[in-house]
């Protein structure tokens, strides 16, 4: 009997350290807690990582006059050094409240979009780059440039940016609007638009490529937009489709548009808001914020085949989640974030893992809502080291409503 019991506890002590050592694996540690000052708040997009290991992003509320900021955290031996690089005004001539992610141009700067300021509170694109004189003091704020307002004066414009800008070969820039132009369809806001920026002699010009319709077509874009090898525009929007419910959809740079994927209910998803992504094989990866079998989003795959696409459910996340888009890495593993679920409520890291046919679903750290943050609304990025690193867009210091936000970093 005490051999048998011994054998039971020895048992039992191994499963312990074995799910002991699986679960601190990863370490989560906070790189900055917002303030709501001058640092910024909030901060609703992700972040954007340099050749040398710095990260980039947006706050959408704090900053000098409480309309967002720009920040900068520097990586070195000794650690991080978090930046403030420039806080938006909100005024007719500059942008306010930035919510999603930048990207670095072809000139090495970087630029993005604001869902508010400019002339009538819109939203802007913008660019923002170091100064062109050296600066001696140690925190030195950067150069902002609008490069559009929205709408334009003709008002046939989108407006409310959401998605990144993209890039083609060119230079020129590539994005959606969830609303626009006004007084169209779509509740009188308009369904959205696919826009175009081209630089020329310094300044922009921009060209509608595309103006979304009420269902069948698909309408409110949120997510942004990406290219395949071929120059083609993919993307998602949360309305439309045949059911109402969404789609994924294929457009080419001169507007003529191709719905790849209807979404229908609680069994694949409804409202993809999150951008899209390639593996090598140029299958298409995202997440869809409601619906599936909890109610709470799923993440769903576009398998390309001889022209057509077929869909595979991937994972239905619990109800409410709210899952970001999704970031891969080279074993084909998928990452991303939940705004809300997770052991306490208050969101999750998640790592989708491919086995057997299938999609093992691993949280990586679940928000407490405490020191460690709360609610990511973005997705994640990853460094050549497999380190994870995201924002939260709430919790940690309360000089905000709900808290400021942090900026984390998860390392294996």
């Amino acid at each position: 009997m005490y051999c048998a019991r011994a054998a039971i506890l020895s048992t039992l002590l191994l499963l312990v350290i074995v799910l002991s050592s699986a679960v601190h694996a990863q370490t989560f540690s906070v790189l900055h807690s917002f303030t709501g000052g001058t640092d910024g708040g909030n901060p609703w997009g992700g972040l954007t990582i340099d050749r040398a290991g710095n990260l980039y992003g947006t706050a959408s509320l704090g900053g000098t006059h409480q309309l967002g900021a720009v920040f900068k955290l520097s990586h070195s031996q000794q650690g991080w050094t978090f930046n403030p690089l420039y806080s938006f005004t909100g005024s007719p001539n500059d942008g306010g409240s930035p919510i999603t992610s930048m990207v670095f141009g072809p000139d090495g700067t970087l630029y993005g979009v604001t869902s508010g300021g400019g002339p009538i509170g819109f939203g802007t694109a913008f660019n923002v780059r170091p100064p062109a004189r050296i600066c001696s003091r140690v925190l030195c704020p950067w150069d902002e440039t609008v490069i559009h307002e929205f709408p334009d004066p003709m008002g046939v414009d989108g407006f409310f940016p959401t998605g990144s800008p993209l890039f083609d070969q060119a230079g020129d820039i590539y994005g959606t609007t969830q609303d626009g132009p006004h007084g169209g369809t779509c509740g009188g806001n308009g369904c959205g638009v696919v826009y175009k920026l081209t630089q020329s002699q310094g300044s922009w010009t921009e060209s509608i490529v595309y103006n979304f319709n009420p269902a069948p077509d698909s309408n409110l874009p949120q997510g942004g937009l990406i290219f395949d090898s071929s120059g083609k525009l993919y993307g998602t929007a949360c309305e439309g489709g045949t059911h109402n419910h969404g789609t994924v959809f294929q457009m080419t740079t001169s507007g003529v548009e191709n719905i790849l994927y209807n979404f229908r209910d609680q069994s694949d998803g409804q409202c993809p808001a999150a951008a899209l992504i390639f593996d090598p094989a140029g299958n298409l990866y995202s997440t869809a914020s409601d619906g599936g079998t909890n109610g709470g989003g799923t993440a769903f795959e576009l398998m390309s085949s001889n022209g057509s696409w077929n869909f595979v459910l991937l994972y239905s996340f619990a109800f409410h989640a709210l899952p970001s888009g999704l970031t891969r890495d080279s074993a084909g593993n998928l990452y991303g974030t939940t705004y809300t679920a997770g052991a306490f409520g208050y969101g999750a890291v998640f790592k989708l893992t491919p086995s057997q046919g299938g999609w093992v679903y691993t949280s990586l750290h679940d928000f407490t809502n405490g020191p460690d943050g709360a609610n990511p609304v973005s997705g994640v990025v990853l460094d050549g080291n497999g380190n994870i690193y995201g924002t939260a867009s709430q919790g940690a210091q309360q000089g905000c409503i709900f808290g400021c936000g942090v900026v984390w970093e998860i390392t294996p």
